[in-house]
């Protein structure tokens, strides 16, 4: 009875959740407009807090009715981004921009959008470039004026900054025709693709399905996975999938190939590669699998456009500060020259992913790769909230939910930019040190608890010559049981 009723109140807190969601999407709150956003974002995580917390505190909801409300959560939640056009990113414009010149046999790191080249495909495109009088103002928080040119994509005098698989991508987009709401239903299927890998996963584990509701009931998910479109949800999708594949052992080919196409997306997949090293059994194939897949994917644009394909990238990273050290807002306390701190940056994420490659756990590679993540997203202390999407899924692959402060703090900056970046990003490294305590607290108290007399040796124990597989099985029984055990430091 009592479970029954704690899913009836997670349904029902679900349900504001997808109204309020609806709400943000459709109240005129945009990037140019921020004001109506603001109450309705605080509601949103306020509701996908509350559901978490029904869906996994105690004992938990019951696994099969959990599975339902994450799934079809999961599908409502995504659904409400169809609901209007971009709101806060006009990214998905570039991406309908690039599938187009690609289908008319045209690489899309040849010529920047307003390029006179170009003039005969700006002609067949008024979704993207509207008709616009020479006098005529050019006005709109997503629109963009250049070369006496008005249109909705950002930056139209650069190249593409995006990676070959991403460019696929948009070819596809474009032969399902090319609007940015095909986008946006794409950016929804990949979504909740994610879901389901994410139950699968924890299936496997025997971890709280609830967990994946960190994920699936995401207002972040809604708003930059489908809202907005970001392509950056192909990149987590093809990430899990090959952690997936290398937490089995099974073939490490077919995991560093997953891995290469997740980091020909956007390249900052590349950070969950050192988590899926930390087994040293096929290491090798699968790092050559992942570099041939990543130079294979460039391979067609390198012969088309030749060292073009490095796009915007350099001209991003100055953009944002990171070339000089001005966008490292924590290392920026510590008394190192700022021209100095990309190099600090880097030496300590070169540390850490040794450190995962090193001592890893292989059946977990997952952990890892959200060590890595969050290491280089703190480091980073990027604006750009939807940067942490892979975080986000990682987060809830291993039941963390003290990392959710680094999309929170992503957002903040976004939105307010300013002097906001630093104190956000050093609340969401408190929040990630004091869910470490707490969770080291936690472990030593249910230990405590939990001690029982070791068992007394076989009176005929049978000694093993070869305890590789028979260890590594120990270990797979060991993780999937301390991982349904409400309280475990496995469980996360």
């Amino acid at each position: 009875m009592v479970a029954k009723l704690r899913t009836l109140a997670c349904s029902a807190v679900l349900l504001a959740l997808v109204l309020a969601l609806a709400r943000t999407f459709t109240g005129g709150g945009t990037l140019g407009r921020p004001g109506p956003l603001h109450g309705w974002y605080l509601a949103d995580g306020l509701l996908f807090g509350a559901a978490l917390l029904l869906a996994l505190l105690g004992r938990g909801l019951p696994e099969r009715a959990v599975r339902a409300l994450v799934l079809l959560g999961g599908v409502a939640v995504a659904a409400t981004g169809l609901l209007a056009p971009p709101r806060t990113s006009d990214d998905a414009y570039r991406y309908a921009w690039d599938g187009q010149v690609q289908a008319a046999g045209i690489s899309p790191y040849a010529y920047t959008p307003v390029d006179p080249a170009l003039a005969h495909l700006r002609a067949q495109a008024p979704a993207l470039f509207p008709p616009h009088a020479a006098n005529a103002p050019c006005v709109g928080w997503d629109l963009h004026h250049a070369a006496q040119i008005c249109t909705h994509i950002n930056r139209p005098t650069v190249h593409t900054i995006y990676p070959p698989v991403a460019e696929f991508w948009f070819l596809l987009l474009r032969l399902l025709g090319g609007t940015v709401q095909v986008a946006q239903l794409l950016g929804a299927l990949l979504a909740i693709g994610v879901t389901a890998v994410l139950l699968r996963m924890l299936r496997v584990r025997r971890a709280p399905a609830a967990w994946a509701g960190l994920w699936a009931w995401c207002p972040g998910v809604a708003i930059w996975s489908v809202n907005d479109a970001h392509v950056d949800t192909l990149g987590v999708l093809l990430a899990l999938l090959g952690l997936a594949v290398a937490a089995s052992g099974r073939r490490p080919g077919v995991a560093g190939a997953l891995l290469g196409a997740a980091t020909a997306v956007k390249l900052i997949p590349a950070v969950v590669i050192p988590g899926a090293l930390a087994r040293r059994r096929g290491r090798l194939r699968l790092t050559a699998a992942t570099v041939s897949t990543f130079a294979v994917a460039y391979l067609p644009y390198v012969l088309a456009s030749g060292v073009g394909v490095i796009g915007f990238l350099p001209g991003y990273l100055q953009e944002e500060g990171y070339d000089q050290g001005g966008r490292f807002a924590l290392l920026a306390l510590l008394p190192v020259p700022q021209a100095r701190l990309g190099l600090l940056a880097a030496a300590v994420l070169a540390g850490v992913s040794l450190a995962v490659v090193l001592h890893g756990d292989p059946l977990r590679p997952w952990r890892g790769a959200l060590t890595v993540t969050g290491a280089a997203l703190l480091l980073a202390t990027p604006s750009y909230p939807w940067y942490s999407l892979l975080l986000l899924a990682l987060a809830a692959l291993e039941g963390r939910w003290e990392w959710l402060g680094v999309p929170v703090a992503g957002l903040v900056t976004y939105l307010y930019e300013g002097d906001v970046q630093r104190p956000a990003y050093l609340a969401a490294l408190g929040l990630v040190l004091a869910g470490l305590a707490w969770r080291s607290r936690s472990a030593a108290f249910g230990l405590r608890r939990a001690a029982r007399p070791a068992p007394r040796p076989s009176a005929h124990p049978r000694p093993s010559a070869d305890p590789g597989p028979s260890a590594d099985a120990a270990r797979a029984a060991d993780a999937a049981s301390s991982a349904s055990v409400p309280g475990s430091t496995r469980a996360g």
